[in-house]
């Protein structure tokens, strides 16, 4: 109450501007002088024989303004042994080659060649990329069924899911559709011999760990100046906050270059507090002086023009393309290249200047709420890596005349196009690969709930699982999700989503959990083995949603009612007992009260279960059945390897409470 009458009566003398100027005078002027970078800070280092300098820089022995965080390394003392930590895996340096930029890595436990193939989807990540130099191994996994089809180039490969193994030659990126239907196919990059060929040792070539290269600041003006390059994360301004540190001080470019106007560096706590006073006095200009529409509009151009290009290279670690290269890319968004449009935007075929293909998404309108989805779809998918996850290339200026994010192409569609869309006619998914896109599906939330801080999606739905060449699952659009706190039960938020997947508790509680992400999984187990949209109006008023028609059927024993009627004619009956499995467990996800759902990881584990079962394979059908029975009884008495797994008449509570966690 006293701030607001002290700001209304600078306001009002017209006072608050030399009030503020000041403030900030007297703040600038008791900033600690310890924060100044200092040229002796960042000399290079040696770790283990190797000499780290800019743009690298060692944790614990050199401050932060000494290179960009993704370049961060950490040196343990005891082995001399150098890593750079990206998503909580560890990827050693062997060597790093200043010349070409590029570096020599391997994954930690180098005595264990599986731990390469289970990393293989994290060998790029940026400012790094699988250089061109690089051989490949092509590997299969998840094997299931018969494996007459594999061809004997490939070797058997003793690792856990990892059934063969296949020197595959030069490195492609592109991933190739796998030789045998019933196994998942990956590729690891690999330094190696082009002319190997028979008794080749994989063990070997994996401990031998890839190449990679990067993108950092050309740092040799500084240097020949005399200086030693930095980054200020507080003047992101010029590419990769870049400054160069002399022996007098700081200066941009060179050390006979302008000197830098921010020689000291505020203390975190100083800046962020007179940020904070001035913020708050132009908030009250601003009420003084605009309309409530006025002051929205400038609200997002203030956001915009704080968003600097290089916090989403740096900081996002992403690619920025200009806006022309995009035009260009899609042939000035023809429609005939219209992959598809959502509630945010539409989709683009697209090849870039380096000959890839990609999907491009051009963002509807710009104003706050899409510079902030935007954003965020940046944010996150910048810092994930995942086979089941698209991958972000990069996006335009969040300055540029239109938004535009830039993804990996997945040429077969959404599973909603295969199953209610333009290609449900062509009957490509058979109830195998439907099941494997369940578990690919819900692998993918599972690694998004066990990131920290944990990811919830948000807008889990068949038209934002995409099917690659091999009719793998990438999970795409991100633009709704949220990064939740670790420590928190629940994250107060009003709901959004799409119509029909939007868990009813978010809807009455206004509380967002991982359990949310599950209900709306729920719903995509059901189109799985209905073919029946989430939400369709021909439908009796009552089957509207999708998810009221499965637990109505579910309970008044109707599977058959709502299973799609060719793929039960086609199933055998080991077949449409996994297909009951599945009821029972989407019947699970799609409990009113969240507290009664599996979590996600949960779901996976049921979900293999059930793919690894059968009613004639003994202790594996059996243990697919223990874990489908809830301890709260919610199914019990179930004879699950019975053609009438669900005769028995099922409960579902209905009754969710809003109490706080």
């Amino acid at each position: 109450m006293i701030g607001e009458r002290i700001t209304m009566w600078l306001t009002r003398r017209k006072l608050w501007i030399p009030a503020l100027f000041l403030l900030l005078s007297s703040l600038q002027r008791a900033a600690p002088e310890s924060a100044t970078p200092r040229y002796d800070d960042c000399a290079p280092r040696l770790c283990g024989g190797q000499e780290v300098r800019f743009p690298f820089w060692i944790i614990d022995r050199q401050p932060s303004y000494c290179g960009p965080p993704a370049f961060a390394l950490t040196c343990l003392n005891d082995t001399g042994a150098l890593f750079l930590t990206v998503l909580n895996i560890k990827f050693y340096v062997l060597r790093i080659f200043y010349s070409n930029s590029s570096v020599h890595f391997t994954l930690g436990d180098a005595n264990d060649p599986c731990a390469f193939l289970l990393g293989t989807n994290t060998s790029g990540f940026f400012p790094f990329n699988v250089s061109d130099s690089n051989k490949r191994i092509f590997f299969l996994y998840n094997c299931s069924g018969s494996e007459s089809a594999i061809p004997r180039s490939y070797q058997n490969m003793s690792c856990p899911r990892v059934k063969r193994v296949m020197f595959g030659g030069e490195y492609d990126p592109v991933r190739t559709r796998s030789p045998n239907p019933n196994c998942t196919v990956g590729v690891v990059p690999v330094m190696g011999d082009s002319n190997i060929s028979a008794g080749i040792n994989y063990t070997a070539l994996l401990r031998a760990g890839w190449m990679a290269n990067y993108t950092a600041r050309n740092c040799s003006k500084c240097a020949a100046s005399g200086g030693r390059c930095g980054y200020d994360a507080n003047n992101t301004s010029t590419w990769q906050g870049s400054i160069c540190i002399c022996p007098n001080g700081v200066h941009l470019g060179s050390c006979s270059g302008k000197k830098n106007s921010h020689r000291t560096l505020l203390a975190a706590g100083t800046a962020g507090s007179a940020g904070l006073l001035a913020l708050t006095c132009a908030a009250v200009f601003l009420v003084r002086r605009f309309t409530k529409s006025q002051r929205n509009s400038t609200l997002s151009r203030n956001i915009s023009s704080s968003l600097k290009d290089s916090e989403i290279q740096d900081h996002f670690q992403t690619h920025v393309f200009s806006y022309d290269e995009l035009v260009e890319a899609t042939d000035c968004f023809d429609s005939s290249r219209e992959l598809g449009d959502g509630g945010f935007g539409i989709v683009y075929k697209g090849k870039l200047r380096d000959g890839r293909t990609v999907a491009v998404k051009r963002l509807y309108g710009k104003n706050y709420k899409k510079v902030e989805q935007f954003m965020n779809e940046v944010k996150i998918l910048s810092l994930l890596r995942h086979q089941f996850l698209v991958s972000l290339y990069g996006s335009t200026s969040h300055r540029s005349r239109e938004l535009v994010l830039v993804y990996e192409f997945v040429p077969n569609g959404t599973v909603a196009d295969h199953l209610q869309g333009r290609r449900a006619a062509e009957r490509i998914l058979t109830w195998p690969m439907r099941l494997r896109i369940a578990i690919e599906t819900a692998d993918a939330l599972a690694y998004l709930h066990a990131v920290d801080p944990p990811i919830i999606h948000r807008d889990v739905k068949t038209t934002n699982i995409l099917l690659d060449d091999g009719f793998r699952v990438k999970v795409a659009d991100f633009g709704l999700s949220r990064l939740f706190p670790a420590d928190a039960t629940h994250v107060s938020t009003a709901p959004q989503g799409t119509p029909g997947y939007v868990d009813p508790e978010y809807y009455q509680c206004f509380q967002l959990t991982g359990k949310s992400d599950v209900y709306s999984f729920g719903v995509v187990l059901v189109e799985l083995i209905s073919s029946k949209p989430a939400i369709d109006l021909r439908r009796e008023k009552i089957e509207v949603h999708l998810a009221n028609m499965a637990i109505a059927k579910i309970q008044n024993h109707e599977l058959v009612d709502l299973v799609d009627p060719e793929l039960w004619r086609t199933s055998d009956e080991a077949a449409r007992m996994r297909i009951a499995m599945v009821a029972e467990l989407a019947f699970r996800c799609l409990q009113s009260d969240g507290d009664r759902r599996p979590a996600v990881k949960e779901v996976l584990e049921g979900l293999v279960a059930i793919e690894n079962s059968a009613c004639d394979s003994g202790d594996k059908a059996e243990d697919a059945a223990n874990w489908l029975r809830d301890d709260a009884s919610l199914m019990h008495n179930v004879a699950m390897c019975s053609p009438d797994t669900v005769a028995g008449k099922w409960v579902s509570q209905s009754t969710a409470s809003c109490a706080s966690q």
